[in-house]
């Protein structure tokens, strides 16, 4: 098993603790923190309710969108890490 990284979740940007921990966690973690950060959302809390996806319930939601944008970010760490081990193979 391997980390591909540490996700920052139910972040308040409100809140000064949701700041220091974020950059706690980017000076002791540095790139192995994901850019995307998931915001704390009533939509993403409602959706298991529901019995649905964030997708499902709210795609238009911040915090869908937030893991929109994860998911494109993995996909380019990914595609990145292919592409130098074709390199040297």
């Amino acid at each position: 098993m391997r980390i591909l990284g540490f996700l920052i979740t139910m972040y308040d940007s409100r809140l000064l603790l949701s700041k220091h921990i974020e950059n706690e966690l980017r000076k002791a973690f540095g790139e192995k923190v994901f850019k995307t950060v998931i915001p704390r959302n009533v939509r993403l809390a409602e959706a298991p309710s529901f019995g649905k996806s964030i997708f499902e319930y709210a795609p238009k939601s911040s915090g869908a969108q937030s893991y929109l944008n994860l998911a494109k970010e993995v996909i380019k760490i990914e595609s990145r890490k292919k592409s130098v081990g074709k390199v040297f193979n």
